[in-house]
C-alpha cells in the first residue's frame, strides 16, 4: 500500500516527538525549513502538520508556528520487591455494580466503561459475511453439539495468527463464549475455594469479580506502570508457597496500559514451570499495541504447558459475537470438560463469520486503524488531563489499548468523587475497583475510546473542575 509523502513526514515527526527529540512545548522547524530540508512542497509539509494537529501531537500558534503539545506528568515507578502480603478475599462486586449502573444513566458523558465505539468497528463487513456464511453453510444455524464445538476454520485462523510468536496445536484450543468465560473456565480447572491467586496490582476489575465469585483469595503483586509485574516480588511469593495459580495481563495491562518486557515474560514462564504453578494469561489487548511489532505472550515462552492463554476478537471486531478461546496447554482436558457441562457449544456460526474476517487482510487493516486511532485518542485524553486537572496529577503512558490511569492529588477519594461526577453527568471508574485490597483510593481510570468531541471535552473539563474542588475542599479542612 502506497503511503503519501505527507504521511511519511508526519510519521517521521511523530517518531521524533515520541522520542522527545522535540520536547513538549518546543517549537518545530518552520514550514519553509521543513520543505527545504526534506525537499518537499510547502503544501505537502502543511498537510503533514495538519495531520499531526489532528492526532493531538502539536498545536498551531498564530504568527509563531507549530509547537509540541504539553502532556500530563507521567506516573513514576511504583513496583517494589517486598515480602508477600497476606492473601485476602475480594469484595468489590457490590461497589462495582453500583458504579456501573450509575455510569449507564442517560445523558452521562462516557469516560467509564471501555468499549470500542461503533464507528471504529467493521460492522458493515461483518454484516456482509453473515449473509455469505448463511448462504454457504446454512446448517450452522440449525445444528449444534455440546461436544467438538470448535469450528475448523476458526481454529485454523487462530493458529495462523499465533505463528508470529510460536506454534500452537489445534488440540489445545477450546473455543469459549467470550474471553471472560475462558478466564473463568481456567480458574475453575486449577483452583478450589480458599485457594490464592496472584494478580497484578492494579488489575482489571472483572478478574477480581471472578476471584470473588469463586471464593478465592487474591495476592496482589506490585506492578510498575511502565514495565508491569515485579518478577522479583512474584518469585518471593512463589518461594513462600503462597500461590495456587496466577492471573496476569502482561500485554497492555488494564488499567495501566503497560507491556512486560520480553525478558521478564521468559523469566515468569521459567519460574512457574519450576514451581508447577499454572498461569491464566489474559491476552485480549495484545493486538491493540502501539509498538511496531505485536508483543509476545508469556505463552510463547511456556515449555511445560503451565500457561493458559485466553483471548477474543471483541475489542477490535465485534463485542456482540461473543466468541473467545483459550490455548489451554496441559489443562486442555479439564477446561474442555468444564466448557461442555457449563455452557455447551459456542456458536459455530459466529465462529465461521469471525474466521472469514480474520483470515483476510481486512483484519490487519482493521487493527492498523484501531491502533492508530486509539493511540491518538489516548494522547488527546492525556493532554486533556494536563489541561483541566490539577498540576500534581499523574497519568500512565499506555503502550496499547484505550484506557488511561490517572493519579489524583493524595487527598482526593475517587469513590466519593464519582458520586459528585455522576451528579454532574460524567462517568469514570474509581481506582479502588482495580484492587482486591482497596488500594488506589486517589486513582481513576478514563475511557479514551471516543473521539475528542465537544461533549467529551466538556466532560473532561467538568471532571477536572470536580477534582480541583475536592482537593481544595480537603486543603481548607486541614487548614
Amino acid at each position: 500500500m502506497k503511503i503519501n509523502l505527507y504521511e511519511q513526514l508526519a510519521t517521521e515527526l511523530a517518531g521524533l516527538i515520541a522520542e522527545r527529540i522535540y520536547a513538549p512545548g518546543e517549537r518545530l522547524p518552520s514550514i519553509r525549513h521543513l520543505a527545504d530540508q526534506k525537499r518537499l512542497s510547502i503544501s505537502t509539509v502543511m498537510q503533514a502538520l495538519r495531520l499531526l494537529e489532528d492526532r493531538g501531537l502539536i498545536d498551531a500558534r498564530p504568527q509563531a508556528g507549530y509547537f509540541v503539545r504539553h502532556r500530563a506528568h507521567q506516573l513514576t515507578t511504583v513496583a517494589s520487591v517486598e515480602n508477600p502480603k497476606e492473601p485476602l478475599y475480594v469484595g468489590i462486586t457490590n461497589s462495582l455494580m453500583r458504579v456501573c449502573q450509575a455510569n449507564e444513566a442517560p445523558g452521562v458523558v462516557q469516560l467509564g466503561s471501555a468499549w470500542p465505539p461503533d464507528e471504529l468497528l467493521p460492522t458493515r463487513r461483518i454484516q456482509q459475511l453473515v449473509g455469505t456464511i448463511v448462504r454457504r453453510s446454512p446448517e450452522l444455524l440449525s445444528t449444534v453439539s455440546c461436544y467438538g464445538s470448535n469450528e475448523p476454520n476458526f481454529i485454523r485462523q487462530v493458529i495462523r495468527r499465533a505463528l508470529d510468536w510460536g506454534s500452537i496445536s489445534g488440540e489445545e484450543i477450546v473455543v469459549t463464549t467470550s474471553c471472560t468465560e475462558a478466564l473463568q473456565l481456567c480458574l475453575r480447572a486449577v483452583t478450589k475455594p480458599g485457594d490464592t491467586i496472584a494478580i497484578e496490582s492494579a488489575t482489571y476489575f472483572v478478574l477480581l469479580q471472578l476471584i470473588e465469585s469463586m471464593g478465592l483469595k487474591a495476592l496482589e503483586i506490585p506492578t510498575d506502570p511502565c514495565i508491569g509485574l515485579s518478577v522479583d516480588a512474584l518469585e518471593l511469593a512463589l518461594d513462600a508457597g503462597l500461590v495456587t495459580a496466577c492471573l496476569f495481563i502482561p500485554n497492555v495491562n488494564n488499567p495501566l496500559g503497560c507491556v512486560m518486557p520480553e525478558a521478564n515474560k521468559k523469566r515468569v514462564a521459567e519460574l512457574l514451570s519450576k514451581h508447577g504453578i499454572p498461569l491464566i494469561e489474559d491476552d485480549i489487548y495484545s493486538d491493540l499495541h502501539f509498538s511496531q511489532h505485536r508483543p509476545w505472550p508469556i505463552k510463547a515462552y511456556d515449555t511445560s504447558g503451565h500457561v493458559m492463554m485466553c483471548s477474543s476478537f471483541s475489542k477490535a471486531v465485534s463485542p456482540a459475537a461473543r466468541v473467545g478461546y483459550v490455548v489451554a496447554g496441559r489443562y486442555t482436558e479439564q477446561v474442555s470438560l468444564l466448557k461442555t457441562i457449563s455452557s455447551g457449544a459456542t456458536s459455530p456460526f459466529f465462529q465461521a463469520v469471525l474466521a472469514e474476517f480474520i483470515g483476510t487482510s481486512s483484519y490487519d487493516k482493521q487493527l492498523r486503524k484501531m491502533r492508530r486511532t486509539m493511540e491518538e485518542r489516548v494522547a488527546r485524553m492525556s493532554d486533556g488531563v494536563a489541561t483541566f486537572f490539577p498540576s500534581e496529577c499523574r497519568v500512565s503512558e499506555p503502550q496499547g489499548g484505550f484506557v488511561l490511569w490517572v493519579q489524583l492529588p493524595e487527598q482526593v477519594n475517587a469513590m466519593a468523587l464519582h458520586e459528585y461526577a455522576i451528579a454532574r453527568r460524567v462517568a469514570f471508574m474509581p481506582g479502588q475497583l482495580f484492587s482486591g485490597s482497596g488500594k488506589y483510593v486517589n486513582y481513576l481510570r478514563l475511557n479514551c475510546c471516543n473521539g475528542w468531541t465537544p461533549e467529551i471535552i466538556r466532560g473532561v473539563q467538568r471532571l477536572g473542575e470536580l477534582v480541583h474542588q475536592a482537593a481544595d475542599a480537603d486543603m481548607r479542612k486541614r487548614a
